[in-house]
């Protein structure tokens, strides 16, 4: 459990810079969903900086890149997916690269270093915020080896914590 915590709103100018920071990555217009002048609030702690977007937990800061959490329905809903099989569950949440033989499919179209979301086969569930290592296509035809870095995933610290935040 994190000791230190700020929690403060923003300003319009640093708003905006990462509200269109995170846009150009996730490839989503974040502007139109949470308005032009969306109230972002920072909490800082041990585990890093959370972004909240009208009080709710969406983006957060890892070293120098702002990447979505695995709340943030809008974006989990429309990003590309690698599902995986059962096996792989208990593996990814714990922050494992995800190697081809787990993947069972993939759902839409990404290239290298493109963000995709790491969901189960039985109920679609987010389980890790991932970096592909490959285009689509090749992902689609690899038979081994490593697919997708793990950048966030369900029980991380980020994602504990933001738990705490979130209630």
């Amino acid at each position: 459990m994190p000791t230190k915590q700020r929690r403060y709103p923003l300003k319009a100018k640093e708003a905006k810079q990462i509200v269109e920071e995170a846009s150009k990555k996730l490839q989503l217009d974040l502007e139109a969903l949470f308005g032009s002048k969306a109230n972002v609030e920072v909490v800082e702690s041990d585990v890093g900086e959370i972004y909240l977007i009208g009080g709710k937990p969406i983006l957060f800061k890892s070293g120098d890149k702002v990447l979505p959490t695995l709340l943030f329905a809008e974006f989990t809903a429309k990003a590309p997916k690698i599902v995986v099989d059962m096996g792989a569950i208990p593996y990814v949440c714990k922050g494992a690269t995800v190697m081809a033989p787990g993947i069972v499919r993939i759902e839409g179209e990404f290239g290298k270093g493109d963000l995709v979301l790491v969901v189960d086969m039985k109920h679609g569930k987010a389980l890790a915020l991932g970096e592909s290592l490959m285009d689509a296509d090749v992902a689609k035809v690899t038979k081994k080896g490593p697919v997708v870095k793990t950048l966030h995933y369900v029980s991380d610290k980020i994602w504990d914590y933001i738990k705490t935040i979130a209630e």
